[in-house]
C-alpha cells in the first residue's frame, strides 16, 4: 500500500509549481497592486508580489549553491518582475540533478559533516511558498484560492517535518511542552510536533486539510474552518502561538 508520504513524493512537484506560478502571475496582473494582504501583517499585493519574486530569484541560486545577484529596490513592473523570476526558478531547477547538492533549509544548524540538502528540496519549498502566497493574495483581493488537497497535506507535512524543526533548532521557538497532534478529516494519518516529552498531555486538532495547513501557517486559528480540538484547547493554543514557520 502507498504511504502518504510515497503519495506526495511521487507528484511532478516542478509541473504544480508551474501551474501555481501561472495562477499567482494572473492573479497580480488583475490585482490593485495597493490592496492590503492582511494574512501578510502590512503588506500590501506590491510587497506581497516583490516579496515572492525575491524568494524565487534567492532559491534559485541556492538550488545552485551560489550567492544571488541581488535585485534592487525598484520600482518594479510587478507582473513583468514576478514573470522573470518564476521562469528563472523553473529554470533552475529543471536543468539542475534533483539529487544534486544544494543550499536547504534543512540544513540550518546542522553540522556540514551532517548537511543532506539536495536540489529536490527546491522543487517542494517552492511549490509550497507558491501556494501559501497564493492564497495570500487571492483572499486579500477577494477571489478565494481552494487548491487541491494534495498541495495541503504536503503543506502541512513540510511544517511538521522541516520549517517547525528547523525554528526549534535555530532557537526561534522552543520545543513543545506538549503533544499536538494535527489529524486532518479523510487522511489516513497524524502528524504530531516533534519534541514535546512521551508523558506530556496531549491535544488533538483535527479538521479539513486546507484548514489545519492555514492554521500551521499562521493563517487560521482554532475557531475557522471546522477546526475542532480534542483535549485541551487553551494548550494546544499555547503551543501553537510562537510559530511554527519562519
Amino acid at each position: 500500500m502507498t504511504t502518504v508520504a510515497e503519495r506526495l513524493d511521487g507528484r511532478d512537484r516542478l509541473a504544480r509549481l508551474a501551474q501555481l506560478q501561472g495562477e499567482f502571475l494572473a492573479s497580480a496582473e488583475r490585482a490593485d497592486p495597493a490592496t492590503k494582504v492582511p494574512s501578510c501583517g502590512r503588506w500590501d499585493v506590491r510587497q506581497l508580489v516583490v516579496h515572492l519574486s525575491r524568494i524565487h530569484h534567492w532559491a534559485a541560486a541556492q538550488a545552485a549553491r551560489r550567492q544571488e545577484v541581488p535585485l534592487g529596490r525598484g520600482p518594479f513592473d510587478l507582473p513583468a518582475l514576478y514573470a522573470e523570476c518564476a521562469a528563472e526558478l523553473r529554470d533552475a531547477l529543471a536543468t539542475l540533478d534533483p539529487d544534486a547538492r544544494a543550499w536547504t533549509l534543512i540544513d540550518d544548524g546542522v553540522r556540514k559533516a551532517e548537511q543532506t540538502g539536495a536540489v529536490r528540496f527546491w522543487h517542494r519549498r517552492q511549490l509550497l511558498e507558491t501556494l501559501v502566497h497564493l492564497w495570500d493574495l487571492r483572499t486579500a483581493t477577494g477571489e478565494g484560492y481552494l487548491g487541491d488537497d494534495d498541495d495541503w497535506l504536503d503543506c502541512l507535512d513540510e511544517v511538521v517535518g522541516t520549517m517547525h524543526p528547523r525554528q526549534v533548532r535555530l532557537g526561534r521557538v522552543p520545543a513543545p511542552a506538549a503533544r499536538i497532534v494535527l489529524a486532518p478529516d479523510g487522511v489516513d494519518g497524524r502528524w504530531m510536533l516533534a519534541g514535546a516529552p512521551a508523558d506530556a498531555p496531549e491535544a488533538v486538532v483535527r479538521g479539513p486539510v486546507r484548514s489545519l495547513a492555514l492554521l500551521v501557517w499562521g493563517r487560521a486559528g482554532l475557531d475557522d474552518g471546522g477546526i475542532r480540538v480534542e483535549g485541551d484547547r487553551a494548550l494546544a493554543a499555547a503551543e501553537l502561538a510562537p510559530g511554527l514557520t519562519p
